[in-house]
């Protein structure tokens, strides 16, 4: 697979990595088993960045993972993110991020953390006392690389003087373009991108369910997208991305991740199946190549994105 340089600290990973969320929450009820054999198919494809996250379960998808990887835990690069409370407020405070540091060390197996991001900013905390803290982790020899999330220029331009940001993860798919805004300060100060839902959520894995279908569990049926008002409007851009993709004789999500690749050398989107067979599906976007023409069609179809908002 072909790899991509993230950052300027020495962040090199394969150009699409494996998000993790669903092994833990989300989606509705999963199997580990499965979760587990997705992972290990994901690697053997030739994925080396795994996604997880503190709030992903609250350490059971740290854990999952951890067992998941640990066969070939050196040859991979490990992300976790802190940020978030259990009744989901943000605190970024000094001492959190060293306590969610720990036990997330200890939920991976692992001895150094290889991206550590902030999950979303906290309002309370300057980005400032954040970065000198994850620094102090580098130094510390538990942490190699650092990435923020959902930040603003500002932010990401703060943090980054107080210690080089490897990486900015931001939602970022067909029908989600508003993180386009922060590319040029991406460009300007060296950072990577990690583009999370990259699938839109499912919606453009081909296989979207309507939200009064979902499992009570799964928060899709709480979105923007799925609602009533929206749904149709988005299965009919669905559709004619379908039938782009079919054209070229591939499937929509493989379409969907393809053109994220093409969009900037520096991006690595992180789609997410606990199906071993949808993950090999997905990685094999990798190898498809969009022309000028198919990235206009596309931007022709979706010029906004998705209809309808990506949140609640």
């Amino acid at each position: 697979m072909q790899m991509r340089s993230l950052g300027r600290e020495g962040l090199v990973t394969s150009c699409i990595g494996y998000g993790a969320m669903g092994t833990a929450m989300g989606y509705g009820p999963s199997d580990d088993q499965e979760s587990i054999a997705a992972i290990r198919k994901a690697f053997e494809l030739g994925v080396t960045m795994f996604d997880t996250a503190e709030l992903y379960g609250w350490g059971v998808g740290e854990q999952l993972l951890g067992t998941a990887v640990a066969p070939f835990r050196s040859d991979i690069t490990i992300a976790t993110k802190f940020g978030f409370t259990k009744k989901y407020g943000f605190d970024s405070r000094p001492e959190h991020i060293r306590e969610v540091v720990e036990n997330s060390l200890r939920n991976l197996q692992i001895d150094v953390i290889d991206v550590l991001y902030q999950h979303r900013p906290d309002p309370e905390v300057p980005i400032e006392d954040v970065v000198g803290t994850m620094k102090e982790l580098i130094e510390e020899g538990k942490v190699k690389y650092l990435g923020l999330s959902e930040s603003n220029e500002e932010a990401i331009r703060r943090g980054h003087a107080v210690h080089p940001i490897s990486v900015l993860q931001n939602e970022y798919s067909i029908f989600t373009h508003e993180t386009e805004s922060v590319l040029p300060v991406l460009e300007e100060l060296g950072i990577g991108f990690v583009a999370y839902s990259p699938l839109a959520r499912g919606f453009l894995s081909g296989a979207v369910t309507p939200g009064d279908q979902l499992d009570a569990t799964d928060f899709r049926s709480r979105l923007g997208w799925w609602r009533t008002e929206n749904f149709d409007a988005n299965l009919a851009i669905v559709h004619q991305l379908t039938e782009l993709a079919e054209s070229k004789g591939v499937s929509l999500s493989q379409l969907a991740l393809a053109w994220l690749l093409a969009k900037q050398d520096y991006i690595v989107p992180i789609p997410g199946s606990r199906n071993k067979d949808r993950v090999a599906q997905n990685v094999a976007a990798a190898n498809v190549e969009l022309t000028d023409a198919d990235m206009a069609r596309i931007a022709q179809i979706a010029p906004q994105g998705g209809v309808g908002s990506r949140g609640a």
